[in-house]
């Protein structure tokens, strides 16, 4: 093991030695430990995303965070090079925000099932069944939806979103389960209508309001693979043997989990509530590596385990395909240049948004 290799072993140890295999970490540092040269050799930033392996992610990223955090990390860089170690439609956003620069997704079958749930057509298709009804599309989207919309959003400020177009009704797409929690979250009703069917004559017309009624948003059934599988029952089941457990749940979650639980937020919000809680035990009900990740940063803090869940998407990045993007300049995000500057509207007006 060369001296940069052993540091870095340490330096994972001191954090992972009750997450990670000792065998593990000592391979994983020396690969570590090469990605970190060659990311100084090519002038490149790595941004690592919640829901990485815990070895990748306590050791190569620059940054690491949320959409939103990552986001604004990605518009703010003035490296040559962004790897982002999450999956496509990050990557694509990344960028987006910087059409000059070189994006490397390492692995070409990081997709997700919520973004690959909804096309740019079907956007055009509500837009024609709804005209004048603002889009707000979550950021887990491919860079052809985000060109059809007005503003993105991410899951910890989907509500600012809204309230910010001061529109009586908002098409909020793709995912069934955020959009509906957001509704809920903001008094307002939530329906899903077929694709693509025939306009209603009484859609047509200035703001496509017709009868559907104010304070209404319209959804689309896209749904997280991940999310999707926690249920009322498994959290009755936990609360059961652990009544002063504090269940945290992302909203990617169905209505009725995240009416369940003590708190509801994005991955950046789970994770500052987890720092603050004073809780004897605490569960969260998303992604399993940022689970491992959670307790690796928060040793003090029994985390119980509900954990059968890895998303098959991010479990593609891992710190051998992060190597070989750097040494083979691979896999090239690429955007066209018309969908890449409508899209870059709505996602700048989301970070403005914060």
């Amino acid at each position: 093991m060369t001296m940069d290799a052993q540091e870095m072993y340490l330096k994972m140890k001191a954090r992972l030695e009750k997450i990670v295999p000792d065998v593990e970490l000592r391979y994983k540092a020396e690969l570590a430990a090469q990605i970190i040269e060659l990311k100084r050799e090519k002038n490149a930033v790595i941004l690592g995303h919640n829901y990485m392996e815990p070895a990748l992610y306590y050791s190569i990223p620059d940054f690491v965070g949320d959409s939103l955090e990552l986001s604004r990390k990605a518009a703010q860089t003035d490296k040559d090079i962004i790897v982002f170690c999450g999956v496509k439609f990050m990557a694509e956003t990344a960028k987006i925000l910087n059409p000059t620069k070189t994006v490397l997704l390492p692995s070409e079958k990081a997709g997700c099932s919520l973004a690959a749930s909804i096309t740019a057509e079907d956007v055009r298709a509500l837009k024609r069944q709804f005209p004048g009804v603002p889009v707000v599309t979550y950021v887990n989207t491919y860079a052809d939806v985000k060109a059809e919309s007005d503003i993105c959003c991410t899951s910890g400020n989907a509500k600012a979103v809204v309230n910010s177009l001061k529109s009586d009704m908002v098409i909020f797409l793709p995912d069934e389960y955020l959009a509906s929690n957001v509704a809920r979250e903001m008094g307002k009703r939530i329906i899903f209508p077929e694709p693509n069917p025939p306009i209603p004559p009484f859609l047509v017309g200035k703001g496509g309001a017709g009868r559907i009624g104010k304070g209404t948003m319209i959804g689309w059934r896209g749904r997280c693979e991940v999310h999707e599988k926690f249920t009322v029952e498994d959290i009755k089941a936990v609360r059961q043997q652990f009544p002063e457990v504090v269940i945290l749940s992302h909203p990617e979650c169905s209505p009725e989990v995240v009416a369940a639980s003590d708190f509801s937020g994005s991955t950046g919000a789970m994770i500052r509530y987890v720092e603050q809680t004073k809780a004897p035990q605490y569960l969260l009900l998303t992604e399993c590596a940022m689970g491992d990740n959670i307790a690796a940063a928060n040793p003090d803090k029994e985390m119980l385990r509900l954990c059968s869940v890895r998303c098959p998407h991010m479990n593609q990045i891992t710190l051998e395909d992060t190597l070989d993007a750097l040494k083979l300049n691979r896999y090239v995000i690429e955007v066209p240049e018309d969908i890449s500057r409508r899209a870059y509207k709505a996602v700048e007006r989301m970070i403005a948004i914060g």
